[in-house]
């Protein structure tokens, strides 16, 4: 199990639901006794509302950086940031920690609007989306967020060897499930088959988790 680094106390309240949340998810999934394994960086809400009121963003994200960064150097292997407000700090906490290369990132932004939004689905483009998701999985990825509506336009999950969230097939899924009238639920991730990603794309491509009636 690799370790969660939660940046807390935004408050303290939340921060305890997400860790109850947590430990209650690996229990239901893996059983028995089983909890999260997870470290609290914990810090002082009334500093961090403060900087809100002031509107003093760029301070605020340079203290919850400092301390993503002391998450992961305590050995924290993903860092979840226990607020939405401050998702306005987002970029300073994401540059203090290891992220996917600047390069890649770039590479993946152009394929999407110089391509993907245009309809323009390369296959050339789709292994060097496959490389990209080779060095995150090499430096300890397990699964991959296609974060991006259009990119399931050119990943599936037999395109890779880790098991896919594709975002725009399970917010289609979740919109079914609220149409039926059905209770939300948190579907898998769509799995590899196993095979090479590079022996070439199967007929089959990224399709909606089944809608249970």
């Amino acid at each position: 199990m690799r370790t969660i680094g939660l940046l807390g106390g935004m408050s303290w309240e939340s921060s305890a639901l997400y860790y109850r949340l947590l430990n209650e998810a690996v229990r239901d999934r893996l059983g028995g006794f089983h909890s999260a394994r997870c470290i609290l960086l914990s810090v002082d809400f009334a500093g961090v509302q403060r900087l809100q009121a002031a509107g003093e963003w760029a301070a605020a994200g340079e203290l919850l950086a400092a301390d993503a960064r002391a998450l992961q150097d305590a050995g924290a292997d993903l860092v979840l940031l226990c607020t939405n407000t401050m998702h306005t700090v987002a970029d300073a906490v994401t540059g203090a920690i290891d992220v996917p290369e600047q390069p890649d990132r770039d590479l993946v932004h152009r394929v999407i609007y110089d391509e993907l939004v245009l309809g323009v689905v390369r296959e050339e483009s789709r292994r060097t989306y496959q490389e990209v998701v080779g060095r995150l999985v090499a430096r300890g990825a397990q699964g991959v967020v296609l974060g991006c509506t259009e990119i399931e336009l050119l990943i599936g999950p037999d395109d890779v060897p880790v098991p896919t969230f594709p975002t725009t097939a399970l917010h289609a899924a979740a919109a079914v499930r609220a149409a039926l009238g059905e209770g939300p639920r948190c579907p898998p991730p769509l799995a590899s088959s196993g095979r090479d990603p590079a022996a070439g794309r199967s007929s089959t491509s990224a399709a909606p988790p089944t809608i249970d009636r």
